[in-house]
């Protein structure tokens, strides 16, 4: 059974600094692309950043350009996300989802077949 489970969310006060983390279990294979995306309450789904797992091509939504950094560590399967000086509308759930096989990185939540239940994050003013 394919799994992604986030951790590392918190509160933090703004200007602070969260590293989330992905775990994936069950694959048998490298998932083409991964991507974290983050839901404020009573707000949409938002892209933050994707990946492409084997080349490292990357991208960032422009609102966290500079402040966040994709990263992952293929080898023990797991993706990050290190924020740093976090602004209280960075809060919200952020989740991390894998593309199906060959699927392409996405700026939408339906282009992506498994997500995790996500972790919260908070930054207070």
């Amino acid at each position: 059974q394919e799994q992604l489970v986030e951790s590392g969310g918190g509160s933090v006060q703004a200007g602070g600094a969260l590293r989330l983390s992905c775990a994936r279990s069950g694959y048998t294979y490298l998932p083409n692309c991964m991507a974290w995306f983050r839901q404020a309450p009573g707000h949409e789904r938002e892209w933050v950043a994707h990946i492409y797992l084997a080349g490292g091509t990357l991208r960032y939504n422009d609102s966290v350009k500079g402040r966040f950094t994709i990263t992952r560590d293929n080898a023990k399967n797991t993706m990050f996300l290190q924020m740093s000086s976090l602004k209280p509308e960075d809060g919200g759930m952020y989740y991390c989802a894998a593309a199906a096989v060959g699927g392409a990185c996405l700026r939408q939540p339906l282009g992506y077949a498994r997500w995790g239940q996500g972790t919260q994050v908070t930054v207070s003013s």
